[in-house]
């Protein structure tokens, strides 16, 4: 009888162990557009603030990750998938991820990343808590510092040539503020459309002769296919000015940008406090103040220029 009594008591503390194991178990569903080294980073600074967080893959963390390979029907699909996963919270990466799942889902919680502007892509109606199931951090920038930076390296320049995708939100964002904007540095805008990665070499050669240097933004075909403007750039002596720093160590001249690594682990710190029980409708959407400046000297004699000392010295980090 004791024995019995015993046995019984073991298998009623091993269930509820394993209750309570299954109770702290959280689930989080990481969506993104493309697989590039800004949006990757962003994935793994996620990944660590979780684990800093307390959330650990494989212990008390299920963590799904899907890149739609810079398809946006695929998007939508892995939105649905995830949807139908029910986890506790959906990181979506980039403007098309994060309107996907959007779309998809009034309840799920969405926290995205690395969008521009989330309120002209229709994530949410204002910056403030938008009391609904979405939230996440921008990786809006200052134009008028990448204008400074335009005017640093290229210091004669008129005409600015801008390779974007019109059919990503916050690629078009871009390119209305800067028409707004130049003018007004005595510059302007010389647009080339690239609606697929394959575009972005033919977009940048359409550019020969009609610009004085080429500004990217974080526009996800054209980061994912930087190395074919690398080539024009090179060929045709056109300089290229980025806002990602990534893109300096694959021969942009120079970017002041984000440190994306930083804007995932901020992202992830916003998971997990709604793993903990915050609602994202509570939680306002957040930026990121912390800019570096990357130079890669060796590109700017490729494509034509030479750099500033100054300029040199004063970067993050000097490519070689």
């Amino acid at each position: 009888m004791r024995f019995k009594t015993l046995a019984s008591a073991v298998a009623l503390a091993l269930v509820g162990l394993t209750s309570a194991h299954a109770a702290e178990e959280k689930s989080v569903a990481v969506t993104a557009i493309v697989e590039h080294p800004a949006l990757d980073a962003v994935r793994d600074g996620v990944q660590a603030a979780l684990k800093e967080a307390g959330y650990e893959a494989g212990k008390n963390l299920k963590w799904q990750y899907q890149s739609a390979q810079g398809n946006t029907g695929t998007a939508a699909q892995i939105a649905r998938k995830f949807i139908g996963d029910k986890p506790d919270a959906i990181v979506a990466i980039a403007t098309p991820s994060a309107q996907a799942a959007v779309a998809a889902t009034k309840t799920v919680p969405v926290v995205f990343s690395a969008v521009t502007d989330p309120v002209a892509a229709k994530l949410i109606s204002s910056w403030e808590p938008s009391g609904t199931n979405v939230t996440g951090v921008s990786d809006m920038l200052v134009l008028d510092k990448q204008i400074a930076l335009i005017k640093q390296v290229v210091p004669g320049a008129k005409r600015v040539g801008m390779v974007y995708n019109p059919g990503e939100a916050n690629s078009v964002v871009v390119v209305k503020q800067l028409q707004k904007l130049l003018p007004e540095h005595g510059m302007t805008l010389v647009e080339a459309a690239a609606p697929r990665t394959a575009d972005v070499s033919s977009a940048a050669r359409s550019l020969i002769g009609k610009v004085d240097v080429i500004y990217t933004n974080t526009d996800n075909n054209v980061v994912s296919a930087y190395e074919a403007l690398v080539k024009v750039g090179q060929d045709a002596k056109i300089p290229l000015i980025a806002s990602d720093t990534d893109s300096v160590k694959r021969g942009a001249i120079a970017a002041l940008g984000i440190n994306y690594r930083d804007l995932g682990e901020q992202t992830g710190r916003m998971v997990a406090r709604i793993l903990r029980g915050e609602k994202p409708g509570d939680i306002a959407t957040e930026t990121s103040s912390k800019m570096e400046l990357f130079v890669n000297p060796g590109a700017a004699a490729r494509q034509g220029v030479q750099l500033d000392q100054a300029l040199i010295d004063s970067a993050a980090q000097v490519v070689q």
